[in-house]
């Protein structure tokens, strides 16, 4: 996985396949496959219902008389991947390069898979139900080395994780100096930081000045060079979109919200610190009630 992750010989095809994912008119329904709702990706979960037929066929072909039973699950299976495939590649197409190249991979083996379970499938629809089993037992074995290398992706090279998750730990808590006011030009995003971690400073034209952890929690892109949009800064590497009041992202393919800083002025100084978990909870919510997440 190593080896495949720095290869930059399927990279011409990885380009080609991001374009075309991106390329297809989802709408709102980019979000959905994201995950955006769940507040975490959905494609791990999915991938639950296929995997889980194909294995329960696979202990059902091993009891007397339950032939039939074996080919319903088979069924659900096949019918059930399409939705994780497409939850699957809507992810990917929003990765790095490196956890992209080795996603092909992942990709392949489970494709090779499904059309091993529609050989098994056409044969036991014949009434062929040894050479069924075998093929089964093939695709099986194709499924879990692409859930293998899903596992990598997710634990290795943190797929889908929250890139912001550990900032609230490191950033402490109480109130912190960031700067002088007048450092902060109104209506540009600035990169300023709360100790050593990095935050993003907006100073609207209204006199309302916000605070967000700098790195995305997508992929950990740098905010500070986003744009603004409806009071909203929007990451420049996967267009992942964040409210300035408290950092909810109302558009993927981030999944988890992006850490938040009350702040006051102090004199000439500005100072913030973190949003108290109940406040944030209680704004959350309320958007949560609002978009139906």
């Amino acid at each position: 996985m190593d080896r495949v992750e720095h290869s930059e010989r399927a990279d011409p095809l990885v380009d080609a396949v991001r374009s075309a994912v991106r390329a297809l008119p989802l709408g709102r329904g980019r979000d959905v496959l994201h995950g955006r709702w769940l507040g975490h990706p959905v494609h791990p979960l999915m991938v639950q219902l296929p995997l889980g037929s194909w294995m329960s066929a696979a202990v059902l072909d091993l009891v007397p008389g339950q032939q039939r039973a074996a080919r319903a699950l088979v069924g659900v299976g096949l019918a059930a991947a399409l939705p994780a495939a497409a939850a699957g590649w809507t992810d990917w197409a929003e990765l790095r390069r490196p956890q992209m190249r080795v996603g092909l991979v992942h990709a392949a083996s489970n494709a090779a898979g499904v059309a091993l379970y529609a050989v098994s499938f056409a044969a036991r629809t014949r009434g062929r139900f040894a050479r069924g089993r075998l093929w089964g037992l093939a695709g099986l074995a194709a499924v879990s080395i692409g859930g293998a290398i899903g596992g990598h992706m997710a634990f290795r090279q943190a797929s889908g994780a929250n890139h912001a998750e550990q900032f609230e730990d490191l950033a402490g808590s109480g109130w912190h100096a960031i700067g002088d006011v007048a450092d902060f030009p109104v209506g540009a995003p600035v990169r300023h930081h709360v100790g050593d971690e990095p935050v993003v400073v907006v100073h609207e034209p209204t006199g309302a000045i916000h605070v967000l952890a700098e790195r995305c929690s997508h992929m950990g892109g740098p905010l500070s060079e986003g744009d603004l949009i409806d009071g909203c800064i929007r990451c420049p590497w996967h267009g992942s979109t964040f409210r300035l009041s408290d950092g909810w992202n109302t558009t993927g393919p981030a999944t988890a919200a992006q850490p938040a800083f009350e702040t006051r002025i102090n004199g000439s100084l500005l100072e913030a610190r973190l949003r108290r978990l109940g406040e944030a909870d209680a704004s959350r919510t309320a958007t949560a009630t609002e978009d139906g997440r």
